[in-house]
């Protein structure tokens, strides 16, 4: 998720005095609502991942993804969170896929948050990195980018999956989110753009860091 290229300010870029209206098929993304923190966002060329600092449940996308427990049922941190947002309707349709294991990923609807679709995906717990976590998170990213595009979602958030209480390294998950979203997005025109959502600018850095590098993450 090539080098990383911060997107410029389209208050700087100078307007047409009659701009063409572009074809249906050239048209960028909507963009994006919610609890953005200001000089959080970095977005690389050609304009299809990007990194935020926000609450995720605010977020105008049309799917976000959930770090799930296995149950499915809600929890702490942003599984929590997700829940709360959705309201009731989110655990009763969870009820009905009975679980998750760790690695793959599970649709809902989006209950009553912005986003039409809730992907829930399970993470791996760290364990000193020698009991296929590294895979198990690959894995999570590309399960949820799969379903995501089998469902028509063109605009997708990803919480830093993994990184809080289940303590996986931050910068080692970061390369493997970076080297599967861009991966998935070099093959796949679907979803149009994928943002990481972080609970703060210093995790928002190290993704930052992370998309920069061409050698810092790959698939």
């Amino acid at each position: 998720m090539p080098g990383a290229e911060v997107g410029a300010d389209p208050e700087r870029i100078p307007r047409a005095p009659r701009p063409e209206e572009p074809r249906a098929g050239n048209r960028r993304p909507p963009a994006l609502r919610g609890t953005i923190c200001a000089g959080a966002r970095a977005v690389t060329a050609p304009d299809r991942i990007e990194v935020v600092v926000a609450d995720i449940t605010t977020l105008a996308v049309d799917a976000i993804v959930n770090a799930a427990n296995a149950t499915l049922l809600g929890g702490g941190g942003v599984d929590g969170a997700i829940h709360r947002a959705a309201g009731p309707g989110l655990q009763a349709e969870c009820r009905l896929l009975g679980g998750c294991p760790p690695g793959q990923a599970r649709r809902t609807g989006g209950h009553d948050l912005a986003a039409r679709h809730v992907i829930h995906t399970v993470g791996p717990v760290w364990r000193g990195g020698e009991a296929g976590e590294d895979e198990l998170l690959d894995s999570c990213y590309a399960s949820s980018l799969a379903l995501a595009a089998a469902h028509g979602v063109r605009t997708l958030a990803f919480p830093a999956i993994s990184t809080g209480a289940y303590g996986f390294p931050r910068r080692r998950a970061a390369a493997i989110a970076v080297g599967r979203i861009r991966a998935h997005l070099a093959a796949h025109s679907l979803p149009e753009r994928v943002t990481i959502c972080c609970f703060s600018p210093a995790d928002a850095a190290i993704y930052r860091e992370v998309l920069a590098d061409p050698a810092g993450a790959s698939a």
